[in-house]
């Protein structure tokens, strides 16, 4: 079974903050999890406020509980609030259905685990996401 490395999570979170700088982003947090949803790596930039490494672990938890990226997860909680109320409230994980999170796959579209970000909007975290992702020879779903 495919799994992803410290050193691929750490590639994504490298890539992921970069991105960042090079966009004039907000300081950022950025959280890898593996396919159980475990933390492999984190980081958050001077700066970026407390809550927004817990933020980004909840955006990667809630896709690999869900089995979906966080954009689409944004949208169902919007359709279903009060399903998506419940969840999170009894997910033994952290669960934030918002966009900034993207599954993390492998050539043959295994789920290896998630990147989250927290920092700027749904929009910039889930591009610093995509460009960390790529930079590491993953795709996301």
């Amino acid at each position: 079974m495919p799994a992803l490395t410290l050193a691929q999570a750490r590639i994504v979170i490298d890539a992921a903050l970069a991105a960042a700088r090079r966009q004039g982003f907000k300081p950022m947090a950025v959280v890898v999890v593996d396919a159980a949803a475990q933390v492999v790596a984190s980081a958050r930039e001077d700066g970026a406020s407390a809550l927004r490494l817990d933020i980004a672990l909840g955006k990667a938890a809630a896709g690999i509980g869900m089995g979906a990226n966080s954009r689409l997860l944004a949208q169902r909680a919007k359709d279903l609030p009060a399903f998506f109320g419940a969840i999170a409230s009894v997910a033994q994980q952290k669960f934030v259905p918002q966009t900034g999170a993207l599954l993390i796959t492998d050539a043959d579209g295994a789920v290896l685990g998630a990147a989250g970000a927290s920092g700027g909007s749904g929009d910039e975290d889930e591009q610093i996401c995509m460009a960390g992702i790529a930079a590491a020879g993953l795709t996301h779903a």
